[in-house]
This record gives C-alpha cells, sequence and structure tokens, in this order.
C-alpha cells in the first residue's frame, strides 16, 4: 500500500503523522510527502529564501529517514491559494503516485495554508478520480482519507482512528529533530513537547503506549481502532 500525506508546508505531515508513516514503511509499505510550500517565511533570522533551502534539505532528510520520498509544488508560504490550478497540481501527483490512502489537514485551522491546503486536496481527489479530467496520466481515485491532528487545526478535530506507533515513536522523535522547527529556537510553540505529549495521551484513548489520532471525513464510514496495513 502508499500513503501519500500532502502537507502545508514542509514539516507540518511529519509531525502530525510521521509516526504513522514510519510504522507503515517498516511494514514494507510506502509513502510520499508532498509539500505544497516549503514554509520558509517563519524563521526569526533568516530570510525566505535562506529557510526555503534549509527547509527542503531537512525534509528530503527527514522523508529518507522516514522511508517515504519527498515532494514539492511550486508555491509560496503564506501564499497559497484555494483554486484549480492547485487542486489539479496535487491531482497530477495523485495520478503518479497512485496512492491508496492519503493524509492531509482538517478542514478548520487557524492558519489559512492548513485549510487551503484541505480544500485543495479533497477536490484533487475527486478531480484526481474522474476519466473526463484529460490530464498527462489516467485517473486514479483514492477510497481512504485521514485528517491529521496539528496543533492549528483543532476546531472540528474529532478523532476516530487511532494508530498504535509505540514501536516506532523514538525513532520518529530522532528522525524529526532533524528540523531545526522541531528541536526549538524558531517558534515559541514546543512542537516536541507536544506530540510528545499528544502521543501519550492519545495512547492512552487508543490503548496503545503511543499512538497517533487521525479523523475520516465528516459522513464517510467511521472506524475505531488501528489504521488497516
Amino acid at each position: 500500500m502508499h500513503i501519500l500525506a500532502v502537507g502545508a508546508h514542509a514539516a507540518d505531515m511529519e509531525f502530525s503523522c510521521g509516526a504513522v508513516i514510519l510504522a507503515y514503511t517498516r511494514a514494507q509499505h510506502s509513502a510520499t510527502f508532498l509539500h505544497c510550500t516549503p514554509g520558509e517565511k517563519g524563521h526569526p533570522r533568516l530570510s525566505p529564501e535562506t529557510y526555503a533551502q534549509q527547509k527542503v534539505a531537512e525534509a528530503k532528510t527527514v522523508a529518507d529517514g522516514l522511508g517515504a520520498k519527498a515532494r514539492f509544488l511550486p508555491y509560496k508560504d503564506a501564499e497559497l491559494l484555494a483554486n484549480e490550478e492547485v487542486a489539479l497540481a496535487i491531482a497530477d501527483v495523485i495520478r503518479e503516485e497512485r496512492p491508496d490512502i492519503i493524509i492531509t489537514h482538517p478542514r478548520r485551522s487557524i492558519h489559512d495554508d492548513h485549510a487551503r491546503t484541505h480544500t485543495n486536496t479533497v477536490r484533487a481527489v475527486f478531480l484526481a478520480a474522474l476519466d473526463g479530467i484529460r490530464r498527462p496520466l489516467p485517473a486514479h481515485g483514492v477510497n481512504r482519507i485521514y485528517f491529521a491532528e496539528n496543533w492549528e487545526d483543532m476546531a472540528e478535530f474529532e478523532p476516530d482512528t487511532y494508530v498504535d506507533v509505540s514501536d516506532v515513536f523514538e525513532d520518529w522523535l530522532t528522525i524529526t529533530s532533524q528540523y531545526e522547527l522541531f528541536r526549538g529556537g524558531i517558534s515559541s510553540f514546543r512542537y516536541k513537547d507536544y506530540y510528545q505529549a499528544l502521543a501519550v495521551v492519545r495512547g492512552c484513548l487508543g490503548r496503545a503506549d503511543r499512538a497517533v489520532a487521525l479523523m475520516r471525513p465528516p459522513g464517510w464510514e467511521r472506524k475505531r481502532g488501528k489504521l488497516p496495513l
């Protein structure tokens, strides 16, 4: 099986569902991270151009450590739009990668780029599956979509799936720490502490030592338990 994780910025999906990706790749499945933007405008000391280069390098290193690929769309941090151009760009990647599962942001967020990535990705899933949408590659349908838990996206996040990541959690922490943002010193938000604590809380609810919570789209089949391999 193949997971495609679509994030607004490099690091979004690695932080929120990277442990799931690692559990999958360790089980001989495949995965790809698609970053709509590098997330280059949030560094207090580096220019966006310099930080973009750093984030792209970090994303490739982390993806490799998680056993996945890293891909990038050509959009800029804080300038991402929700429109047909971006949705078709994501749809083209879906048709190329042919994933079985897609993970992306929930609908509501305090960060516009996250909300727009959700809108674009959901639209892309629809477009990618239609034979009548003429693109370079043939149509591909994805029937399993999940939304990842991100501290900026909690307004309507209602988890219904808990993935046991106990066996890979410490490795995920080490690998993800290749991001300067995760280690600390860029943002006042304590990413590493947050996701460590969150994994314990979700583990309690998912009957595991450490777990990641995901959400299915409203109205889709809802299932409590482990994400099926």
